[in-house]
This record gives C-alpha cells, sequence and structure tokens, in this order.
C-alpha cells in the first residue's frame, strides 16, 4: 500500500518499487509506473494501485477418486501481474486518494480464479484416478495438469496475469482412509520387526548354547586337570610313604644294630666286670684265709667303725663290759667268735 500524506490540501504519494501506479486526473492519465512518487489533489484524482512481484497463493480442496474415495489436495501457485495497465482494466485496483486502502478486493478475486480453475483441473485427473494410483503418483500429475490447465486458461493473460509456479504439497485421503491403508505397512513392518526380534533371539540363544559348550568343555577340562592333580598327588603321597617307610626301615635297622652293639659291649663289660670282680673276690678271700684271726677281727671293727651309724652316746653296763674283756683276755676268744 503506498504512503500518503496531507500537505495544505495537497496530497503526495510514494509508492513501493513493487507497486506500479496509474494517476488520473480529470480523465487524463497524469502518473504511471513503478515507485513513483507525486503530488496530487484528491478531488481530482483516481489512483490504482497494481502489485507487480511474485505472490504465493495456498490453496487447498477435496476431490474424489476414481474409486470414490475422498481426498484433500493441497498446492502453491506463484503467480505475477505482467500487464498492470491491463489488469487494472479489468479489475478493481483503484485506491483512497485520501488513506491508500484498495476500494475492493482484487486479489481476492484473482485467488479465486486461479483456485477455482487449479481445482477443475485436479477434479478432472483424480476423477479417473484411483485412490492408490493417486497417492503414489497423483502429485506429478495433478502438478503437470493443473500447470498445463492453468497456462491454457485464456482468462488469465486476457487480465494481465502470469502463471510462474504450481507446487502441490500433498494429496491426502481422509483418516479412516489412510489409517487403513497405514495397516499392511505397519503389519509387514512389524512382521519384519517380529523376525528381526526371533533371529535375534535366536542368535541370542546360539550364543547361550556356545558358552554352556564352553563352560561345559572348561568343566570338563578342569575335571580332568583335577583328576590328574589328584592322581599325582596320590603317587607323590605313595612315593613319599614308601620312602618314608624306607627311611624309617634303615632308621630302625640302624637303631637295632646300634643297640644290638650297645647290648653286647655291655654284656662284654658285665663280663669283664664280673671277671675283675671274680678274681677280686677270691684274691680278697684268699688273702683274708691267709691273714691270722686277730688281724681279721680289726678289719672287722675297723669296717664296722666306718660303716656304724654316728652314735651320740653310749651306755655300758658292768655286766657288759666284763664280758667283753673276758672274751678279749682269752686267747681263743677270737676263734671262737
Amino acid at each position: 500500500m503506498a504512503d500518503i500524506t496531507r500537505r495544505f490540501g495537497w496530497r503526495h504519494l510514494r509508492s513501493a518499487p513493487t507497486a506500479h501506479i496509474r494517476h488520473h486526473k480529470r480523465g487524463e492519465l497524469a502518473h504511471d509506473g513503478r515507485g513513483l512518487s507525486f503530488w496530487y489533489r484528491s478531488l481530482s484524482a483516481a489512483l490504482s494501485e497494481v502489485p507487480v512481484d511474485d505472490r504465493e497463493l495456498a490453496m487447498a480442496f477435496h476431490a474424489r477418486t476414481a474409486d470414490f474415495q475422498d481426498v484433500t489436495v493441497q498446492a502453491t501457485v506463484t503467480y505475477r501481474v505482467s500487464d498492470p495497465a491491463l489488469a487494472a482494466d479489468r479489475l478493481d485496483f483503484s485506491v483512497d486518494p485520501d488513506t491508500g486502502s484498495w476500494r475492493s478486493a482484487p486479489l481476492e478475486q484473482i485467488a479465486t480464479l486461479l483456485t477455482e480453475t487449479a481445482q477443475q483441473h485436479t477434479l478432472d485427473v483424480l476423477a479417473r484416478t484411483p485412490l492408490a494410483a493417486a497417492l503414489v503418483d497423483g502429485v506429478a500429475s495433478v502438478r503437470e495438469r493443473v500447470a498445463t490447465g492453468l497456462a491454457a486458461e485464456p482468462r488469465l493473460p486476457a487480465t494481465g496475469i502470469d502463471v510462474v509456479a504450481v507446487r502441490v504439497v500433498a494429496i491426502r485421503p481422509e483418516a479412516e482412509v489412510e489409517r487403513a491403508l497405514r495397516t499392511p505397512a505397519r503389519e509387514q513392518i512389524q512382521q519384519e520387526a517380529d523376525r528381526a526380534t526371533y533371529e535375534r533371539r535366536a542368535v541370542a540363544v546360539e550364543r547361550e548354547r556356545t558358552i554352556a559348550e564352553n563352560e561345559l568343555a572348561s568343566q570338563i577340562e578342569l575335571a580332568r586337570r583335577e583328576e590328574q592333580l589328584v592322581d599325582q598327588r596320590g603317587t607323590n603321597a605313595r612315593r613319599e610313604a614308601e620312602e618314608k617307610a624306607a627311611a624309617d626301615g634303615v632308621r630302625t635297622e640302624a637303631e637295632a644294630s646300634r643297640k644290638v652293639r650297645l647290648a653286647r659291649a655291655d654284656a662284654e663289660a658285665a663280663r669283664e666286670t664280673g671277671s675283675a670282680r671274680a678274681e677280686a673276690q677270691a684274691a680278697w678271700l684268699r688273702v683274708h684265709g691267709e691273714v691270722d684271726p686277730a688281724t681279721l677281727h680289726a678289719l672287722a671293727a675297723t669296717r664296722l667303725a666306718e660303716n656304724v651309724p654316728r652314735i651320740e652316746s653310749l651306755t655300758l653296763s658292768p655286766d657288759i663290759l666284763t664280758g667283753l674283756l673276758a672274751k678279749l683276755g682269752r686267747p681263743d676268744g677270737g676263734a671262737g667268735a
């Protein structure tokens, strides 16, 4: 929309480079072009503003396929006004000279024209296309048909409008139909997922079986080695017992031999001692047999005195002393004793 300012009963218009301004004064064309800026009087001026930039028109409408299924088509048409003078003659692009706003809605008229034309060609295509084909290839076919139809529409160039591009965003069925169409794919995906799960479980079971077999083989090998260890320990213990028994036998034999030698030495010593004692006793007896009785009595008294315990006091009665002196005084007293 152009900028309009007021100064002392005059109006000043300043337009954008993308807007084409047509100024008629008293029925004559005074200004015509883009991005104009000029003064005018509102009572004698007739202004038209035609946008010449590219404009996007989004549209959505319903259609029915060959198998009587309702679908929603979303499309976008890019257009521009290529002949502003022709468009201003065919459509009402006049603006208020005081505010600069359009007196009518020309862009809505263009949108209605483009939407109805695109919808007509879309319905014509989809009415001959089943739903499955429309969902797969319908976007391209609808886009080509709409672009061809808009290019061949005689009213558009007569109005000074050029279609720049046509884009079909999506063709969607009803929610229930879409869910029904998704079901086989979902089931197939679920089957693939289940198959992958089963394969993963099978692989896991196989791996667990391999691990269990390895553990069992390890246990068998461990048991075999333990058996070898037990056998080796038994062999070692048996060898140790045999060696110990042999050592004990050797030690016992040595001890017995030593005891025999000691016993023989003791017996020999005892014989030697007995012989020596016998010889000493014989010599002693022989010596005593050759000595007179008085000497023997003296020796006996001496031995007796040596072996008699210590006597603190001795009491001799007159009878004992008289008899003892009488015996000592007799010459044969010693012999008789």
